[in-house]
C-alpha cells in the first residue's frame, strides 16, 4: 500500500499482528488526547471551552491524573467547576427543583470532550480503512491476516461499513465476510480454550496439558470487552 499521511497510521496499526487492530487505534488516540488535554491543549482557549462544557468521564478524568502535572489538571477542573456552577446550579436556594437544569446535569455526566475526540477520530481512520481495503493488494492481505477483530470493535467495523462513508454496497458483502471471519474464528477457538480450562479441573484431566488455554480467561475477557482484565479497577 502506497503510504500517505493518512494511511501510514493505518500502516502502523496494523503492521503488528497482535490483538485486535481497531483495539490499539482507539488506545493510540486515547493517550494522544489524555497527553494532549493535560498539555499544550490546556492554553488553548477553544478547547477549554469545550472541556469546561463536556468535562471528562471518570476513565478519562482518572488517566488525565495519572499521566499530567497536578496544575494543568487543576486549571482544567477551576474553569470546568466554574460553568457547572453557572449553568447547573441555583441561583436561590428555594422552590422547587429545576427539571431543565436536572435534565443538563445528567447529560453533563454522560459527556467526555477525550470520548467525542476518539468517536470523531475512529470514524475517520476507520473510513481510511474501507477506501485501502477497497483496493485490494497488499492491505487487505494485512487486514485479513489480523489474529481478530474484538467483539466491540466488529459491530463498530460494521456498523460505519454499513453507513455513510462506509466501504460501499458493492464491497459489502465481502467486507462483512473478512471480518466476520476475524471474529468468529477467534471467538471459536476461544470457546475451546475455554472448555479445556475448565475440564483441567475435572479428577480426569489430571497429567493433561493446559496448552493455550492456561490465559483463556484474560483473553476472552479482552475479546469481549477491547480492554484487558485488571485495567482501569482501583477499590482502594
Amino acid at each position: 500500500m502506497k503510504e500517505t499521511i493518512c494511511t501510514i497510521p493505518i500502516n502502523d496499526i496494523f503492521a503488528p499482528k497482535d490483538g485486535c487492530p481497531i483495539c490499539r487505534m482507539e488506545s493510540m488516540l486515547e493517550e494522544q488526547y489524555v497527553r494532549f488535554i493535560t498539555g499544550d491543549a490546556m492554553m488553548e482557549p477553544s478547547v477549554r471551552i469545550e472541556t469546561n462544557k463536556k468535562g471528562f468521564c471518570h476513565r478519562h478524568f482518572s488517566q488525565m491524573f495519572a499521566v499530567g502535572q497536578k496544575l494543568p489538571n487543576a486549571l482544567i477542573l477551576e474553569s470546568h467547576l466554574q460553568e457547572l456552577i453557572d449553568r447547573y446550579m441555583p441561583k436561590k436556594l428555594k422552590g422547587k427543583p429545576d427539571k431543565k437544569q436536572l435534565d443538563g446535569i445528567k447529560a453533563e455526566l454522560e459527556s467526555c470532550y477525550v470520548c467525542d475526540r476518539i468517536k470523531s477520530d475512529m470514524l475517520h481512520f476507520t473510513a481510511t480503512i474501507f477506501v485501502e481495503w477497497s483496493k485490494g493488494g497488499e492491505f487487505k492481505r494485512l487486514f485479513n491476516e489480523q489474529p481478530y477483530i474484538c467483539l466491540k470493535h466488529y459491530d463498530f467495523l460494521m456498523r460505519a461499513a454499513m453507513g455513510k462513508g462506509g466501504v460501499g454496497s458493492k464491497n459489502l458483502s465481502d467486507f462483512y465476510a473478512d471480518t466476520a471471519a476475524l471474529t468468529k474464528n477467534y471467538l471459536v477457538s476461544l470457546k475451546a480454550d475455554i472448555t479445556h480450562f475448565c475440564s483441567m479441573f475435572d479428577y480426569r484431566s489430571k497429567g493433561q496439558e493446559w496448552g493455550s488455554s492456561k490465559d483463556s480467561i484474560e483473553r476472552s475477557i479482552e475479546f469481549l470487552t477491547g480492554e484487558k482484565p485488571g485495567e482501569n479497577v482501583d477499590f482502594a
